[in-house]
């Protein structure tokens, strides 16, 4: 299951990501919702929702690739499935943006990720960025509320709490 999520993210990913670039120019911006939801094209060497800069491309190239290798390696011992769902979310956030820096200008493990949803006054983004901001978000509430689960049941079956 996670590696069909991871998949379908990182596609429909490249997908839009292809759409955009063949519809906009860089720096074109067009109203969605007035200007509180523009599509607006550009190319960012730095890390999710614009952040880091040209410098550092290869930095972030490196750990997206650690991380999806890393997921791939705890895939199989995942055994909640809302963290399995929330760290496939993230892989696939992570495999999308990947490939632009593997594939994209200016060139092999330096490319620039193509962001294109520009929301209010907050940084543009594409859809692996918010693939992964959710994937966070699914793990850490799964991994919050199996913890609590898991003190419950300890709670139970402890006699002196009794």
């Amino acid at each position: 299951m996670m590696a069909v999520i991871v998949i379908v993210i990182a596609a429909i990913d490249q997908a839009v990501k292809q759409l955009m670039l063949s519809w906009l120019n860089p720096g074109e911006a067009v109203a969605v919702i007035g200007d509180w939801f523009r599509f607006y094209l550009l190319f960012n060497p730095g890390a999710a929702f614009s952040m880091g800069g040209e410098g550092s491309t290869w930095l972030f190239t490196t750990i997206q690739l650690g991380f999806v290798i890393g997921v791939a390696i705890a895939a199989p011992r995942m055994k909640d499935r809302w963290e399995a769902v929330g760290l496939a979310m993230l892989a696939g956030g992570a495999l999308g943006n990947l490939i632009d820096r593997l594939l994209r200008e200016p060139g092999f493990w330096f490319g620039h990720v193509v962001d294109y949803i520009s929301v209010g006054n907050f940084a543009v983004f594409n859809i692996a960025d918010a693939s992964i901001t959710v994937g966070v978000i699914v793990f850490i509430v799964a991994m919050l509320t199996e913890e609590r689960r898991a003190k419950h049941e300890q709670g139970s079956a402890d006699p002196a709490s009794t």
